[in-house]
């Protein structure tokens, strides 16, 4: 099982990259309005940094235990609430209330236990 998680952890840190780079592509190429390109690029930037956090998530996890599986878990859910409503409000106008700042709690969230994984006794 826990090899599969790894490896999931590495899949949608991939999707992720690859998601990024095409969202890259469309807000820059296809959004007129600079205001709301300016705020799809911040979804992109930490779309593409959380990507590589779950590269990285996924190749420590088999050393850093469960709460190296929490902290994928907190960056996908903190990826897809945060860059979801980011991206929502760039495309449409519309705000999605408090998924954006939940979303970056979940990846504050996701940063700290990967550390704490890291701080382990035994690690």
């Amino acid at each position: 099982m826990k090899d599969s998680m790894a490896r999931l952890w590495i899949g949608l840190g991939a999707l992720a990259g690859l998601l990024a780079v095409a969202m890259a592509a469309v807000t820059t190429h296809a959004m007129a309005d600079d205001a709301a390109r300016q705020v799809a690029h911040s979804a992109v930037d930490m779309q593409g940094w959380h990507a590589l956090a779950l590269l990285g998530t996924g190749l420590w996890a088999a050393r850093g235990g469960l709460l190296a599986h929490l902290a994928g878990a907190a960056f996908v859910l903190g990826l897809l609430a945060f860059c979801g409503a980011v991206y929502t409000l760039a495309f449409t106008g519309l705000h999605a209330g408090p998924l954006a700042p939940t979303g970056g709690m979940l990846l504050m969230l996701g940063w700290a236990l990967l550390g704490l994984s890291a701080l382990r006794p035994g690690r």
